[in-house]
């Protein structure tokens, strides 16, 4: 059997086309999660280190938006097919192949990392270790922006996501394992996406320690 992350690959790889059509509009339509972004980018330019990693960049729409809010950004991602469009589209940039739980970067290098709903597949018995990667690569001061699909429930909730399964989170639950990887959560916004599955989009932005 394939371990969930090849299983997440192989089905991203079969939906770059109708992916990057659905989010080409690197998020006019999404005024919240674009203001936290644009946060997120603007204390990274305050740390005075411009090196920023979009992981689970997808087809790089992210990447080219922390690139023109003045950030020496490069995408990362674990499906090759979205590695290869992201290239096409935005051949300015840098986009490598990567899993992220094994980051190709060294320690202490970034000013921030942005995870835009690239957790919501990891098993919740593996998000410690992936939030770990995160932070060994962030230098002390770094920011971190997590976005993720919230449940009011006190547990993680598994569910059908389109592409692949997925989990909701207790926001209370994923603040708690930042703080445990050495991160501190300066900010958070739920909202409601209108979603027919009826979780809140949540956003978490945490500062290393």
């Amino acid at each position: 059997m394939m371990e969930h992350q090849d299983e997440t690959r192989a089905a991203y790889d079969g939906v770059v086309d109708l992916y990057a059509s659905l989010f080409a509009d690197r998020l006019e339509t999404r005024p919240f999660t674009r203001a936290m972004v644009g946060t997120f980018a603007e204390l990274v330019r305050g740390t005075g280190n411009l090196r920023a990693a979009d992981v689970g960049c997808g087809p790089g729409h992210l990447t080219a938006m922390l690139h023109d809010l003045e950030l020496d950004a490069f995408g990362l991602d674990l499906s090759p097919a979205m590695i290869d469009h992201a290239r096409r589209a935005h051949p300015a940039l840098r986009f490598d192949e990567a899993r992220m739980e094994a980051l190709p970067v060294e320690d202490c290098a970034l000013g921030g990392v942005l995870a835009h709903y690239s957790m919501i597949h990891t098993p919740p018995v593996e998000l410690p270790a992936l939030l770990a990667e995160q932070v060994r690569v962030l230098a002390p001061g770094g920011l971190l922006l997590v976005s993720f699909f919230a449940t009011d429930g006190p547990e993680p909730v598994r569910f059908d996501h389109k592409v692949a399964p997925a989990y909701s989170w207790p926001v209370d639950r994923f603040a708690e394992l930042l703080a445990d990887a050495g991160l501190t959560t300066s900010a958070r916004l739920l909202h409601d996406p209108a979603s027919e599955r009826g979780f809140l989009d949540a956003h978490l932005l945490a500062r290393r320690q």
